[in-house]
Order: structure tokens, then C-alpha cells, then sequence
């Protein structure tokens, strides 16, 4: 293997895509990125067309409900719009390592490059440390006049947020983008960042719906986003249940 591999079930060419852009969802912070994208792909009916696989992915073969094994990889699928394409790449991991972050984004960009990608959305979430009951969606820009456009969508640009940069596929992929001359868009949605957070995915799925008009039902994001906010609060009273019992024991 090398140190990333990409295996086609369908052909890609630029000459088959019609001003393509691509969405990247990979698995980060609330899972915020991969379950936009995921819920992309599935309430579009985007085809599964190419298998990335990369001894930077973490030692972990996947085990199928059939029993049947298989390395953890990345996919690319193909939306085809009604004016343009859209492909998504998400998976079940990013790099285990430093230089595989950098290996990884510059392969993706590569392709993107190779095919006539004219943008790229990267989609992360912001971890906050606390629970967010109206999520914001941040972003950066890795050319200045996209800002306006992407503000007007409805995302917040701060000056100070995030802390420290952004780690992983979500910034480098951008930074990548720019030496290409590819247009590079990056979302991230406030999460609290220790729940996987459907919450912020819809939040995020509004801008990335309002910058693309590719539309998808968030019906199903958000009642996995009500589902989990019943299972916190019963967890929540659960705790504080067993508090009491023990604060009766107690002189």
C-alpha cells in the first residue's frame, strides 16, 4: 500500500463533471463535519465511486454486521446537481498522525485539482467545552472576498475563535486549496465537544445548504438532536438522583 491509495468503483474525470465542488465531512470534534455530510449524502442519494485507504489511518480493521472485515477507510461520493457536481468525502477516520494530516489533505487536493474542483467546504465543529443551545457556525476563508458571501449565509467570522487554529482536515485541506488556486471554505459548528452533536450539524447544514442550494431534509438531524437532549437530561437527573441518595448518608 501506498501511503494513500485510491481504488474507483466508478471512473472520475474532469471531463465528466460539470464545474465540480467538493464537501469534505470527516470525523472531528461532535462528529459535526461527518454527520452533515453523511446526511448529504443520504438524503441526496450520492454514489459511493472511489475507496481511500492509508497506513496514516489508525491500526483498525472494521468489523460489518455480516461478520465480514474490512480496513477502515475514507470515501468519495458523487452527487450530480442540476447545474453541477458535488463530491463528498467523509470515513471512518482522519490521519493517527502528524505528517499523515498533511500526506492525507494534500492527496484530496490533489484530486480536486485533477478533476476542475473550483471550491472546496471543509466542516468541522468547534469544541466550546459547554453545551450550546443555539449553535453558531464559524468559519474561515482562505481567499478575503469569499468572506462577504459565506457572512451573508449566515456563518460568523472571529477574530480570536478558534483558539489556536484549526487542527486537522478542516484547515489544511483550505491551506492546501489556496497554493492550488482553489477556493477553500471551512464551517465549523459550536459544539460542546463531548457528545456526538446533531444539533450543531443542522445548524451547520443550514449554511452549507444557503452557500450551495443543495437541499436535504434536516428532519432527521434534528430529532437525533431531541433524542440525545432527552438522553443528557435523563442522564443529568440520573446523576443528581444518586447525589441526594448519598448526601442522605451523610451525618
Amino acid at each position: 500500500m501506498d501511503e494513500v491509495t485510491i481504488q474507483y468503483r466508478i471512473p472520475l474525470s474532469r471531463k465528466d463533471l460539470r464545474s465540480p465542488v467538493m464537501i469534505e465531512g470527516l470525523p472531528g470534534i461532535g462528529h459535526v463535519g461527518k454527520l452533515v455530510a453523511e446526511h448529504l449524502i443520504r438524503e441526496l442519494s450520492a454514489e459511493t465511486c472511489a475507496e481511500v485507504h492509508s497506513f496514516y489511518f489508525p491500526p483498525h480493521a472494521i468489523i460489518g454486521e455480516d461478520g465480514v472485515i474490512r480496513l477502515a477507510n475514507n470515501e468519495i461520493s458523487l452527487y450530480r446537481g442540476e447545474d453541477r457536481d458535488y463530491l463528498f468525502i467523509t470515513g471512518d477516520y482522519q490521519s493517527g498522525e502528524n505528517i499523515g494530516h498533511y500526506v492525507l489533505a494534500d492527496a484530496f487536493v490533489n484530486l480536486a485539482a485533477d478533476l476542475g474542483v473550483t471550491r472546496i467546504y471543509t466542516l468541522g465543529g468547534f469544541g466550546v467545552g459547554h453545551l450550546v443551545e443555539e449553535p453558531r457556525v464559524l468559519a474561515a476563508v482562505n481567499r478575503a472576498d469569499l468572506r462577504e458571501g459565506v457572512e451573508a449565509a449566515g456563518a460568523f467570522f472571529h477574530r480570536d475563535e478558534p483558539a489556536g487554529g484549526i487542527v486537522g482536515a478542516a484547515g489544511l485541506i483550505p491551506g492546501f486549496a489556496a497554493i492550488k488556486g482553489i477556493e477553500g471554505v471551512c464551517l465549523m459548528g459550536e459544539t460542546s465537544g463531548y457528545l456526538v452533536d446533531p444539533k450543531s450539524a443542522a445548524s451547520l447544514l443550514k449554511v452549507l445548504s444557503a452557500l450551495t442550494g443543495l437541499v436535504a431534509d434536516p428532519t432527521r438531524l434534528h430529532e437525533r438532536g431531541a433524542e440525545m437532549e432527552r438522553a443528557l437530561q435523563r442522564l443529568i437527573e440520573g446523576q443528581q438522583a444518586s447525589q441526594d441518595e448519598e448526601l442522605r448518608y451523610i451525618g
